[in-house]
């Protein structure tokens, strides 16, 4: 009898706990007026050669979408186990896709560079997308004043 006690007990406490809400609150809107602050708020706060100031745009588990603020050129990247989604809110920038990092060194389940050798170069400008397939080299090259963007990780599956 005690342990039957114990056994519901113990089915009501990982129910109770199964209810408690995540350490991800969701984040499902974000207004024009939010976004412009967020750029305000990036632009103040970002120290000089810093190259991105991220800010939470929407989350909701496993996917959340950040502005980043660049005003300065950061390290080139590769992630692993993600595409990577961008859409340009302001400004232009040179990025670079696909070829080879240069001064390759792993950040856990991403590779960073110093530069890229033998991508593809494009301007990108308000109003674009772009997506980046998971194990492609990305680097925005030159930014032209400041670009502020969406990104947006994608986990992939082994399926894809």
């Amino acid at each position: 009898m005690r342990a039957i006690g114990i056994a519901v007990a113990f089915v009501l406490l990982a129910g109770i706990a199964a209810a408690q809400p995540s350490a991800q609150t969701p984040k499902l809107y974000t207004s024009a007026a939010d976004i412009t602050a967020l750029q305000a708020k990036a632009k103040s706060e970002r120290k000089e050669n810093q190259a991105i100031v991220q800010e939470r745009i929407l989350q909701l588990a496993p996917y959340s979408a950040n502005m980043e603020y660049r005003a300065s050129v950061g390290p080139a990247a590769i992630h692993e186990k993600e595409a990577e989604m961008f859409y340009v809110i302001d400004g232009s920038a040179t990025m670079i896709t696909g070829g080879k990092l240069v001064g390759e060194t792993r950040n856990g389940d991403n590779l960073q560079g110093t530069a890229i050798e033998n991508g593809q170069s494009r301007t990108v400008a308000k109003g674009d997308f772009i997506i980046v397939p998971e194990g492609t080299a990305h680097w925005f090259s030159a930014i032209n004043g400041s670009i502020t963007l969406m990104s947006l990780h994608v986990p992939r599956t082994a399926g894809k």
